[in-house]
């Protein structure tokens, strides 16, 4: 089988291996995050998932990206031609619908190495039953998952984390630090039964950890009959759990904090010093280095992904079902459980009347042990003595298991080394751009006769960008559901960054 570890440590070497120094953090003085989608195949799915046993898999990575940027909204185009969000896990979800979009093209020419096998419907396809796909970050998700009680020894250690900080915020150990399926015990042993109530947020940036060897302190949002739509209150774990630090717990003195602020109108952190500063649950934008963004944290597109699947609204046309996340493994860092089962599953949990195929998915949290090596945490231990400022690598590197060009390497939302002189060449796209995707998205269809098109795509005028994620009936319905009943108030791109062909 695979363990946590196993899952990392491949990660690690690809990165080590495949990757070139260009676009890598200068270790004197630079860290940078790591996200990555490794497929896990053996003889039945079942099997994949089972924990114990000698089965043997063949594990490889599939996709990877590296990142700690986000562009501000000022600097969005409305030719789809730069990239909003490099945070290392989106710049690797983006790789994996690259990757996802060769093997349709491998299916739909009838090569038996693609991963897909036909459906049931006309133009449509499904994932072989023996494959599934196991995400890894180096880091706790942004947002969210990240939110963490401070324990009192730590405290007198290290202050608070904010902003841009998060993704590298200074080492906690937990009891969760080494996690696999042979602990599966620990990975599936649910949070809490708190219900967190939904509120109406979109805008705001954070990062979350809760570990669990600390009683987990839970912030719950809570609106009385509209009377206060804005109070936030802590819930009643909150209010007790310092009453039962005995038995060797360490009290909770503090969470960690970020940089980042609530959107305008909508609901807001309590700021109350201490425990209470922040509220969980809520959905919340990265932070932009004055300039505000309009990229949702990694926590939240985790649990939209969750849900919709990782694919996105184009490749949907030719799925019977989402490609969905079997597991989610992170490297040793900062890490609760119970924050991460909170942010990623929990919240949308719920959801009802979603159309056929789509469901809220009981994803596998884990943890390793394994440190990824440039990562702030690793790049503060080496450099203890050095006066130089440690700041996050601005260069992002994008790599798919894919024939051509499967690497690229960017700043500030374009290749790097692009001139001003040179934005809206083709040259200075990256790969995983939304129009690159779309590009390649479009020499799919074409490809395929028309009677082998989906109903979706078959006889359809279909011309922008826009007009392709729209013709999507099911997926777009799913989201509708997911935004109406567990994520009110996603900030959505407005549809005039969408019109480009």
């Amino acid at each position: 089988m695979w363990s946590a570890d196993e899952i990392a440590e491949l990660c690690y070497l690809h990165y080590r291996t495949r990757l070139p120094k260009q676009g890598k953090p200068d270790p004197d003085r630079e860290w940078t995050s790591l996200a990555a989608v490794v497929k896990v195949e053996s003889s039945t799915q079942r099997e994949v998932l089972a924990s114990p046993g000698n089965l043997q898999v063949t594990k490889e990575v599939v996709a990877m990206g590296t990142g700690t940027k986000c562009i501000g909204q000022n600097k969005m185009r409305k030719t789809g031609d730069i990239l909003n969000d490099s945070h290392a896990e989106i710049v690797a979800k983006r790789s994996f619908q690259r990757y996802l979009l060769h093997q349709m093209w491998l299916a739909a020419s009838h090569q038996q190495c693609s991963i897909f096998i036909p459906g049931t419907e006309t133009g449509k396809w499904k994932l072989k039953p023996n494959t599934i796909f196991v995400f890894f970050s180096s880091h706790t998700p942004c947002g969210d998952a990240s939110i963490i009680p401070i324990s009192e020894p730590e405290n007198q250690l290290s202050k608070p984390v904010t902003g841009d900080d998060a993704a590298g915020q200074s080492e906690r150990r937990s009891n969760h630090d080494h996690l696999g399926p042979e602990d599966k015990r620990k990975s599936e042993k649910t949070a809490s039964n708190h219900i967190i109530k939904r509120m109406k947020t979109d805008d705001d940036g954070y990062f979350s950890v809760i570990p669990e060897d600390l009683t987990v302190q839970q912030v719950s949002v809570k609106r009385e009959d509209d009377t206060n739509p804005k109070s936030c209150e802590c819930s009643a774990d909150m209010q007790t759990a310092n009453k039962e630090t005995g038995l060797g717990r360490p009290k909770v003195v503090d969470v960690y904090r970020t940089g980042a602020k609530c959107v305008p109108g909508e609901l807001g952190d309590a700021r109350i010093p201490g425990l209470g500063y922040h509220c969980v649950g809520l959905l919340r934008v990265k932070p932009g280095r004055g300039d505000r963004t309009c990229s949702m944290s990694c926590s939240d597109k985790l649990a939209r992904w969750n849900v919709l699947g990782c694919q996105g609204a184009l490749l949907m046309h030719f799925l019977q079902y989402p490609v969905y996340l079997s597991a989610i493994v992170v490297g040793k860092c900062p890490y609760s459980q119970e924050a991460m089962r909170r942010a990623i599953v929990e919240r949308c949990q719920h959801i009802s009347f979603l159309p056929d195929g789509f469901v809220p998915q009981e994803v596998k949290l884990l943890q390793s042990d394994l440190r990824f090596e440039h990562s702030r945490q690793a790049i503060q231990e080496v450099q203890t003595n050095s006066k130089t400022k440690l700041v996050p690598c601005s260069a992002a590197i994008s790599w798919s298991a894919v024939p051509e060009q499967p690497l690229d390497v960017t700043s500030d939302g374009f290749r790097q080394g692009t001139t001003k002189k040179r934005i809206g060449s083709h040259q200075s796209r990256s790969k995983i751009c939304k129009v690159e995707l779309f590009h390649t998205f479009q020499k799919l269809v074409t490809s395929i006769s028309q009677e082998d098109l989906p109903d979706t795509l078959r006889m359809k005028t279909l011309e922008t960008y826009w007009d392709y994620k729209e013709a999507a009936l099911n997926y777009q319905e799913a989201w509708k559901v997911l935004r109406s009943q567990a994520l009110l108030g996603w900030v959505k791109n407005a549809t005039e960054y969408l019109h480009f062909t």
